[in-house]
């Protein structure tokens, strides 16, 4: 019966220990990814701010509503979307340093894979947001531009296509397989040329 308690508290010690063994050994790095962080959320929080100011000062916002593209994109204010995607962006690239100067095995490669993903993610976004405004603005000058019968139902068809390309497009961004996706949409396309 001690053999038995001895061998299972030896289970249950020896991964514990080796744990804390990690931990300690790592703190200088785990340290070292902690300031390399809080320095790049400094850095990014500085050029996020800047960005937007510089395209504030730009007047994007009055081009933006000089194009009518004001309701399409939501009433957002653009260089607020665009200093925060910076941001996060800059964050990304400190994140991926930090997590280089840690080593923790197989946790290690998950954290390098899924912060080397992240940007995709913001591609992803940015692609989303302009592709479903580009796909407004064409709906809207083709009604504008022409008076002949059935434009708003083709300018509507115009649009949804549009939107399904972006939305493939965003969705291959971020490693979803869109294959069979793409080769449906391609086929329907075709269909209705």
């Amino acid at each position: 019966m001690a053999g038995i308690f001895e061998k299972t508290s030896a289970a249950i010690i020896n991964p514990l220990s080796a744990i804390w063994y990690a931990i300690v050994n790592q703190l200088p790095s785990i340290v070292g990814a902690i300031v390399v962080l809080i320095i790049g959320c400094f850095v990014a929080v500085i050029l996020g701010h800047a960005v937007r100011v510089i395209l504030e000062k730009l007047r994007v916002d009055e081009y933006v509503q000089k194009a009518r593209l004001t309701k399409v994109i939501g009433h957002t204010h653009v260089p607020a979307v665009a200093g925060e995607l910076f941001k996060w962006f800059i964050i990304i690239s400190f994140l991926q340093q930090a997590v280089e100067l840690v080593n923790l095995g197989t946790l290690s490669s998950l954290l390098e894979r899924f912060v080397g993903w992240l940007p995709n993610v913001i591609v992803a976004i940015v692609v989303l947001i302009f592709g479903i405004a580009a796909a407004n603005y064409v709906k809207m000058k083709t009604e504008e531009h022409s008076k002949q019968r059935g434009i708003r139902i083709c300018a509507s068809i115009l649009k949804t296509v549009i939107v399904l390309m972006v939305i493939v497009i965003a969705l291959n961004q971020i490693g979803v397989d869109v294959s069979i996706v793409e080769n449906t949409f391609l086929l329907a396309i075709g269909a209705l040329a």
